[in-house]
C-alpha cells in the first residue's frame, strides 16, 4: 500500500508541474536575510526538455504582481510560444537593483543575479548556461537590468533595457525623489561603478548583446537614453537602439517589453 501511495504521489505531483503555469513564491536571499517575493511564469514542461530564461525587473515603485498584470500581461502565452521561463522579483518599491552600501537589507545585484539564478535552475529544469538566459527591465528596472547584467556577464547573455534611467548625473531632484539616496548616498560622493555611462568600456568585452529602447515624447529619460546610445556607437558596442513615439507609461512598456522578449528569443535561438 505505501508502494501505491507513492507512486500516486510521484503521478500527481508530475501532472501538477507538467501543467504549472504561473507560480508565486517567496524566495530566500541569505545575504539579505529575508525572503523575496518572486512570480515565475513557466509553459507546460515537457519531460527532459530544458528551457530559456528570462529575468523581468520592475519599475520604481511596482511590483511583481502589478507589472504581471499591467506592465507586461500574457506572460503565459509568451512562455508557451518562446518555451522560456520568465521570472519577475520583487524590488522592493526603490532598490535600484544594487547592492547598496547603505542598507543591508537592500542586496538585490547579488539576490537576482547569483541567489535568484541559482534557485531557478536547481527549482526548475533551465538551460543552465549564459547563451539561454537574459534580463531586462523597464524605468528603474532598466537601470537595474544593466547594472546587473554588467555585473554578471558571465550569467546573462543578453540585457534589455526600455525607458531606463541610465545617468543619475541627470536626475536633478529626482535623485531625491526616486529614493536613490537612500539606497546609494549623496550624488556628489558616488562612486563610479553606479554610472552606467562609465561601464561602455566594459561593455567591450562582455560578449553580451544589448537592446535599449525609449519613447520619443518620454521627457525623463530620452535624452539620456540617446546619448548612451550615440557613446555606445562611437565606441562600437553592439547593440540595438529602439525609439518609437510613446511617454513613460505602462502604454508604452507594454509595446516595447512585448517587442524586447521577442527579440530576445531571436538572439536566444541563433
Amino acid at each position: 500500500m505505501k508502494i501505491l501511495n507513492s507512486l500516486l504521489l510521484v503521478i500527481v505531483m508530475s501532472i501538477t508541474v507538467s501543467a504549472q503555469e504561473v507560480v508565486r513564491q517567496n524566495i530566500h536571499s541569505d545575504k539579505m536575510n529575508k525572503d523575496v517575493k518572486t512570480i515565475i511564469v513557466v509553459p507546460k514542461i515537457q519531460k527532459e526538455k530544458k528551457y530559456k530564461t528570462v529575468y523581468i525587473l520592475h519599475g520604481y515603485s511596482a511590483s511583481p504582481e502589478r507589472a504581471y498584470e499591467h506592465d507586461i500581461p500574457n506572460l503565459e502565452k509568451l512562455a508557451e510560444k518562446y518555451q522560456t521561463i520568465y521570472i519577475l522579483p520583487d524590488g522592493n518599491y526603490s532598490s535600484w537593483y544594487v547592492d547598496s552600501p547603505l542598507d543591508s537589507k537592500s542586496q538585490y545585484e547579488t539576490f537576482i543575479g547569483e541567489e535568484l539564478v541559482h534557485y531557478i535552475d536547481e527549482n526548475y529544469p533551465t538551460k543552465r548556461n549564459k547563451n539561454s538566459r537574459g534580463i531586462l527591465g523597464w524605468s528603474m528596472g532598466g537601470y537595474g537590468a544593466l547594472n546587473i547584467g554588467l555585473a554578471k556577464h558571465e550569467t546573462f547573455s543578453v540585457v534589455g533595457s526600455v525607458c531606463g534611467a541610465l545617468d543619475f548625473n541627470r536626475f536633478g531632484a529626482s535623485y531625491h525623489n526616486y529614493q536613490v539616496v537612500s539606497i546609494l548616498g549623496d550624488l556628489k560622493t558616488l562612486p563610479s561603478q553606479y554610472f552606467t555611462f562609465n561601464k561602455i568600456e566594459k561593455m567591450k568585452s562582455n560578449a553580451q548583446y544589448y537592446i535599449i529602447d525609449c519613447g520619443t515624447e518620454d521627457s525623463e529619460m530620452i535624452e539620456m537614453n540617446r546619448d548612451f546610445h550615440q557613446r555606445l556607437t562611437k565606441e562600437k558596442v553592439e547593440h540595438l537602439y529602439i525609439e518609437s513615439p510613446g511617454v513613460h507609461n505602462a502604454d508604452y512598456w507594454r509595446k516595447a517589453l512585448r517587442n524586447q522578449l521577442a527579440l530576445f528569443n531571436e538572439y536566444f535561438d541563433k
